[in-house]
């Protein structure tokens, strides 16, 4: 559903505008008409296979879950718990349901679809719901004193000069101040109960693995079912601020406004997520690009308030970062920054560099990242939700880094980072089994990783999905344009017009023909890279050159036709 709602070749919600090699490659599934009635079908089992017997979506972490300590047994009722990761990706998955469901019935004329249609429509608000509300209860501030271990942690991680305490503590308050006033103003779902008036203290903003112990319900007037209890520690990690982050900014995407997706209760809703995500977003630039000097980011690895620490940590943190130069179109002296740190993650985590036997960074890739589920021993052993996907989330921020890129050389320098952990990746695939083709199976580069998996990772051949749809968003942009060859290519375009006009000039007339198909030719090129030359110079130049060459060869012709006279 996300390249057929974020890519025009892609779409299946118009069966007479289906591309034909879409079609090719879904041919197991049926025809431009069949293929849709499908999805309707899928969506349907899915829908209902997760909505609960009293109404509620469900948003369980399921077998993702695993417990803290190998002999212990994860609980059914943990496994049921609610994570921040469905709520995400339940609203991506949702906004493009609506969209086909909204496009796709225009296309349809039998009452039967159209009725499933509509049942699916409400099936999918009420999820799309549930899911934002969910968020808003997951959603967390953390306030600490300064001197306790989290304020230590973060005064450690800012104060990368050295600069004595008290006035990297004063500092950061003050930087620290808009955002701080933006969350005593939060008044919907959990983290609007956090006193902030004391400036002595600091805080951190984001969300919690799940809806946080207390949450309180949030008021709407939306059917959502019943309000899940949560459990998660009141505390921001990061790995689930940057899920809920990339989940989030959907909701307020062009293709969401235009087809008019959310309804006035859903975008009330909206607008305090909108909210969260852009304190949070400015919250962490602050943090990781604090001061005048080196930047907390560049000090690899990343260290978290409970003093844990990561390579892994020091990605989604980039990833924060990524996301908001994109948003905010920042040029490129800070993001030939960004550029450095992720060439340096990716031959830290060996994705660019060879690994030697028991190299100790191969673990970021298997078993992965543990992430301890504080809060989860309420109702059973102590959970941890184990990531591993570093490769293909360094890809997704590579190429959102290269596609606002201004110039050349900033923009071939990731493109090359990004083409050679690509190469890694299509090493990880599948070579055999059902999941052929799919991902990951990372035993296929690393020798000393010895598990081989049976069934494909859909946890990680999504986000393969996800930077797929990413690279070709990038390759639709316009191509950089460097003034200098704007330049050039205007001087050798003058040339050659100068030079065929005198061509014209002294070129003899065939009775009837006004002028020779060659110089005709000529003519067309020129006038072609006139129109295309402050778009796409160095394709202009080429036209120009061409014609230069051509106009060379008629000169050389008519000189040497003269001497033989």
């Amino acid at each position: 559903m996300y390249p057929a709602s974020e890519l025009p070749g892609f779409r299946l919600d118009t069966p007479d505008e289906t591309s034909d090699d879409v079609l090719t490659a879904l041919a197991k599934l049926g025809d431009s008409v069949e293929i849709p009635k499908l999805l309707l079908k899928v969506i349907s089992e899915y829908l209902r296979t997760y909505t609960g017997d009293d109404g509620r979506p469900l948003f369980s972490g399921g077998t993702y879950f695993g417990a803290a300590d190998p002999d212990a047994e994860v609980t059914p009722e943990q496994q049921q718990l609610d994570v921040v990761d469905s709520f995400s990706m339940s609203i991506t998955l949702m906004l493009s349901t609506l969209g086909f469901l909204k496009i796709f019935r225009q296309s349809v004329r039998r009452e039967d679809i159209r009725r499933e249609i509509r049942e699916l429509e409400e099936l999918a608000n009420i999820r799309l719901s549930a899911a934002m509300v969910g968020l808003l209860r997951s959603f967390t501030v953390n306030a600490f004193d300064p001197g306790s271990v989290a304020g230590r942690a973060l005064l450690r991680t800012v104060n990368q000069t050295g600069a004595p305490e008290r006035r990297i503590l004063d500092d950061l308050r003050r930087e620290l101040r808009p955002m701080r006033a933006g969350l005593r103003d939060l008044t919907i779902g959990s983290g609007s109960e956090v006193d902030l008036d004391n400036e002595n203290l600091l805080f951190e903003c984001g969300w919690s693995w799940g809806i946080v112990k207390d949450a309180p319900d949030v008021d709407t007037p939306l059917h959502v079912g019943p309000q899940a209890k949560g459990v998660a520690a009141d505390t921001p990690f990061l790995y689930f601020t940057v899920s809920a982050l990339v989940g989030v900014q959907d909701l307020w995407s062009e293709r969401t406004r235009v087809l008019g997706l959310l309804d006035d209760d859903q975008l009330t809703l909206s607008q305090a997520l909108q909210r969260r995500w852009d304190i949070t977003q400015r919250y962490w630039r602050t943090i990781a690009m604090y001061g005048r000097g080196t930047w907390p980011l560049e000090d690899i690895p990343w260290k978290t308030s409970d003093e844990k620490e990561s390579e892994y940590y020091s990605l989604v943190v980039s990833a924060i970062v990524v996301q908001s130069l994109v948003n905010n179109r920042t040029g490129d002296v800070d993001l030939n920054r960004v550029a450095d740190v992720l060439e340096e993650l990716a031959i830290r985590a060996r994705i660019i560099r060879r690994a030697v036997p028991g190299d100790p960074p191969v673990h970021l890739h298997s078993p992965g990242v543990q992430v301890n589920l504080q809060g989860s021993d309420a109702v059973g052993p102590p959970l941890v939700w184990v990531v591993s996907d570093f490769a293909v989330k360094l890809l997704i921020r590579t190429i959102l880094a290269a596609s606002i890129a201004q110039s050349t050389t900033t923009r071939e320098r990731l493109l090359t980072l990004a083409d050679s952990v690509w190469r890694h990746l299509m090493l990880r695939r599948n070579n055999e089994g059902p999941g052929r083709g799919l991902w990951d199976q990372p035993g296929n580069v690393y020798s000393d990783i010895e598990v081989r998996h049976e069934e494909p990772s859909w946890y990680f051949t999504e986000r393969v999905a996800e930077f797929l749809v990413a690279a070709a968003q990038a390759s639709g942009d316009s191509p950089l344009r460097s003034p200098e060859l704007v330049d050039l290519a205007y001087q050798m375009l003058s040339e050659a017009e100068h030079l065929l006009d005198q061509e014209l000039v002294t070129r003899p007339l065939i009775a009837g023909q006004t002028i020779q198909p060659k110089l005709r030719s000529i003519q067309a090129a020129l006038s072609r890279a006139r129109t295309i030359i402050t778009s796409r110079p160095a394709t202009a130049n080429a036209l120009v050159i061409d014609a230069l060459l051509d106009l060379e060869r008629l000169t050389t012709a008519r000189d040497s036709a003269s001497e033989a006279i």
